[in-house]
């Protein structure tokens, strides 16, 4: 069994910074996680990617590219996001996923609003 604690969420003002982290713990090392990231889910809207990053790569949504940076620890399963220059429309409910060989899972999601 994996479960993945997600913390980091929170408020801040526009241009500001937050930094989110994710940890995959329980049988994280044994499942073999290939890639780890973050999508995100604003009201009204469908959840979409952020960013993602795996042994071969890592993505980002152009809407965040030089913005926000993905990082990942393999020696404690987890993954970071560190988003700067935040805008309002970055509000959403953030959403950690793993990828193994045994499927996908996601994270129970953290809220981040960017408001004044």
């Amino acid at each position: 069994q994996v479960e993945l604690v997600e913390s980091g969420g929170g408020l801040v003002q526009p241009g500001g910074s937050r930094t989110l982290s994710c940890a995959a713990t329980g049988d994280a090392f044994r499942i073999g996680i290939t890639a780890m990231g973050w999508y995100r889910q604003a009201p009204g809207k469908e959840r979409e990617l952020v960013a993602t990053t795996g042994s071969r790569r890592t993505i980002y949504a152009d809407s965040v590219k030089g913005r926000f940076t993905i990082s990942r620890d393999t020696a404690k399963n987890t993954v970071y996001l560190q988003m700067n220059s935040l805008k309002p429309e970055d509000t959403a409910v953030y959403y950690c996923n793993i990828q193994s060989p045994y499927g996908t899972k996601w994270g129970q999601g953290t809220q981040v609003t960017v408001s004044s």
